[in-house]
């Protein structure tokens, strides 16, 4: 599967086209922030720690800004267009369809769906879709770990495969255990979307006591 690359092109297309002003769902980054995490998760072994480290966040941050000074706007996108450079363990064989795909999917999404016209959902087709369902089965634990409430996935069936398995029963993912349940509905790329923190824009449907939605909602899930 290409899909990393594609969202690489299509994530640095977008990028030139809005410019480095545009806003992201990235907090208060825009997408010149955002030009700038990219290239020091993949190219920066000083500054990248501190992405999923907490206590490093201010030296990623000093090297964001590091970047974002040393290099222009364009020049930034495209170096995250060209990908890693040779000594980056993005590089290696075999790394950049389980560590690129959903990075560049979700980065994408957050400029495609920011801003006061943001874009719908895409149509990715099966085979993304399943490798979206494959992931959170993998990881959907870990994506809801703080969740205070119990977290049923459940996956739309793809258009033409029925209504679910082969007994006719929906596809579903316990991703967290609880008394109180919410059972959050729709395509595998979309529940990645929700499970990555963006609650407000995925295209999702949640089922369960309001009072457990809400407390759903109001949790952090971001990495």
């Amino acid at each position: 599967m290409t899909f990393a690359k594609d969202e690489r092109a299509g994530l640095c297309e977008l990028l030139s086209e809005v410019g480095p002003d545009a806003p992201t769902l990235c907090g208060d980054w825009t997408t010149h922030d955002l030009a700038a995490h990219l290239w020091i998760r993949e190219t920066d072994p000083v500054g990248a720690p501190g992405i999923l480290a907490k206590p490093l966040a201010g030296l990623t941050e000093r090297r964001m800004a590091e970047a974002k000074s040393r290099w222009s706007y364009a020049e930034l996108v495209e170096r995250v267009g060209n990908g890693p450079a040779r000594f980056s363990v993005f590089s290696f064989p075999g790394v950049d369809e389980p560590a690129n795909t959903t990075e560049f999917f979700i980065h994408h999404e957050d400029v495609r769906r920011a801003g006061d016209h943001p874009a719908g959902p895409r149509d990715l087709g099966d085979e993304v879709e399943d490798w979206m369902w494959r992931r959170l089965k993998l990881l959907g634990r870990a994506f809801f770990r703080r969740a205070p409430v119990g977290v049923v996935l459940e996956r739309t069936p793809l258009a033409g495969s029925g209504d679910g398995d082969s007994d006719g029963e929906p596809e579903t993912i316990r991703a967290q255990n609880g008394t109180r349940i919410v059972t959050v509905v729709g395509k595998p790329s979309e529940l990645v979307i929700f499970a990555n923190g963006r609650t407000g824009v995925a295209d999702v449907k949640l089922v369960g006591e309001q009072d457990a939605i809400d407390a759903l909602l109001t949790t952090d899930l971001s990495v």
